[in-house]
């Protein structure tokens, strides 16, 4: 084949996707470097699912309509360092191709050129023996290829695989902690398994089956100065990225801040995520942050290592959930997290993609949210009818109802003999939450309501509507907790851009107000809630 139309490369790009998902434990067993900052595999194949997404969603039949999905999907969907990178190596292909008509091998060599090109001006300090080195070499390979005679797209692919692959295996001279753990670098291999996919898709491959991943990489990780991976994205980004390069560089280190179209993502190492989340917050609006704690990563990397080979235990969990604080709190209850939620339903292939990376013969779904429940239900039944797993859907609707659940869960009990538990659990909590209306209304409930006007919701319907979120809270709880509520626990996570010290103030209120009620108060709510509360 000579050369991809704009649809053929984007089903070329879609089989990829799936090709790099068959090796994505394998890439995750080689995290080491720098941090366990996430795992490589599983934070580069979001990364490329949302391109998917955008691909589903575009003209395909036009390539600046694939460029764009290229580009603008990969840097919404990025996760982790190693997503952050691939998003600017596939922003690099978008800006070879969106002119072109066709991908020729001149044009794939070009392309594989301004992806290592955009990945190397995106990282502040670059770091040989990485995805970076790959990226490189794969490209230098091409050339090479395309200078020596190739006529075709897969000879050039060949020969990227073939330079790539040789730099694969040097990384562990040029980063002794990858000598150390046994390993090559996690995000070259990605990125080569990625280009395998299209080679895949060329010379009509059928996808290969999952290796078995016989060992983790070896325990070398070194004590890190700071402790929490950072990430947000912002839309509406007004000035220049370098302005906010300078606002994050003070907080940490591992940075990386990209962007396009008015949409800025941002990664980075630091000690104080919410000073930091606060500090940019004012040049946009937040659309999605996560924070992860690194020694817990490490923790639980560690846990894997040796476990391939042993029985797993009956259940897992999956949870749909936005909010850093809300999803570290899912994970403690020993629940695989997809991210997701209001205006963030995750698809179908998300959450089947989350079940089938449990060894665990049965699986419950958590969805969280009532537009997701239909997305669970269809990924249970794909994963029964692919995989032979069972998977049980509790119809959870909010992410109150959610964590009541989740407290019940145990790993080594059959889901037969968990669900109801977690079920009466769920029913019996009520959820609170504190936003801003999407457009204006006027509901015979509460009258007339503007966009951007402070209102409460109840189990998801619209109870309040105040001027202040601290109003909105008080005004909630006015209506929740009764002499016939036998509430005993109020559980309060805040976002981003609620003020720290303003969120102690509310709660130092109702705690005044509500002297029976035990109280907790927690950062890193999702985004669009400026108050998210479980009254159990």
């Amino acid at each position: 084949m000579d050369k991809l139309g704009a649809e053929r490369l984007a089903a070329a790009i879609r089989y990829a996707v799936d090709w790099f998902a068959v090796y994505v434990e394998e890439v995750n067993a080689l995290n080491v470097y720098p941090v366990p900052d996430g795992d490589t595999g599983t934070n580069m194949h979001l990364t490329l699912q949302a391109v998917r997404r955008e691909l589903d969603l575009a003209d395909t039949r036009r390539m600046p309509e694939v460029a764009r999905a290229l580009s603008y999907g990969s840097l919404l969907g990025a996760r982790g360092n190693s997503g952050v990178i691939l998003s600017q190596i596939l922003k690099g292909y978008a800006e070879a191709v969106r002119g072109a008509s066709a991908v020729t091998p001149r044009t794939l060599v070009a392309l594989l050129e301004a992806g290592a090109e955009a990945a190397y001006r995106a990282v502040m300090k670059p770091v040989e023996g990485t995805i970076l080195t790959v990226a490189r070499a794969a490209a230098e390979g091409g050339r090479a290829a395309l200078e020596q005679g190739a006529k075709t797209l897969a000879e050039v692919l060949n020969g990227a695989l073939a330079k790539g692959g040789e730099a694969l295996q040097k990384t562990p001279e040029l980063l002794p902690v990858l000598k150390q753990a046994g390993v090559v670098d996690a995000g070259g291999q990605g990125y080569l398994h990625f280009l395998e996919g299209i080679l895949g898709y060329l010379e009509d491959r059928a996808l290969p089956e999952p290796p078995k991943v016989e060992r983790y990489a070896q325990e070398v990780f070194e004590e890190e100065e700071y402790g929490y991976c950072t990430e947000f994205l912002m839309e509406g980004v007004e000035v220049p990225i370098e302005k906010i390069r300078e606002v994050v560089a003070p907080f940490g280190d591992s940075l990386l801040v990209v962007g396009a179209e008015g949409f800025v993502k941002g990664h980075i190492h630091t000690n104080e995520p919410d000073a930091l989340l606060a500090a940019v917050a004012r040049y946009g609006k937040m659309r999605r942050t996560k924070v992860e704690d690194m020694s817990e990563q490490h923790s639980e990397i560690l846990a894997m290592v040796g476990a391939a080979d042993e029985a797993p235990p009956p259940s897992g969990l999956v949870a749909v959930a936005a909010g850093y604080g809300i999803v570290k709190a899912f994970r403690a209850f020993g629940a695989r997290v997809v991210a997701g939620g209001q205006t963030q339903n995750p698809s179908v292939q998300d959450i089947l993609d989350a079940v089938r990376s449990l060894p665990n013969p049965e699986v419950i779904v958590l969805p969280n949210n009532k537009n997701v429940i239909l997305a669970a239900e269809k990924a249970a039944e794909l994963a029964q009818k692919e995989h032979g797993k069972q998977v049980h859907v509790l119809p959870t609707r909010t992410l109150g109802q959610g964590i009541a659940a989740a407290v019940l869960f145990d790993p080594n009990t059959p889901a037969d003999g968990l669900l109801e538990a977690m079920r009466e659990a769920a029913a019996q909590v009520v959820t609170l939450e504190i936003t801003r209306a999407s457009r204006n209304a006027n509901l015979e409930a509460v009258g007339e309501i503007q966009e951007g006007q402070v209102i409460g919701l109840r189990d998801g319907q619209l109870a309040v509507v105040t001027e202040t979120p601290a109003e909105g809270l008080k005004a909630l709880f006015r209506l929740a907790v009764t002499p016939e509520a036998a509430f005993e626990i109020a559980t309060i996570f805040h976002n981003a851009q609620t003020d720290p010290e303003t969120a102690r103030a509310v709660v130092a209120e109702l705690e005044a107000l509500y002297p029976d009620l035990e109280f907790e108060l927690h950062a890193g709510g999702p985004d669009l809630y400026d108050y998210v509360v479980t009254l159990e």
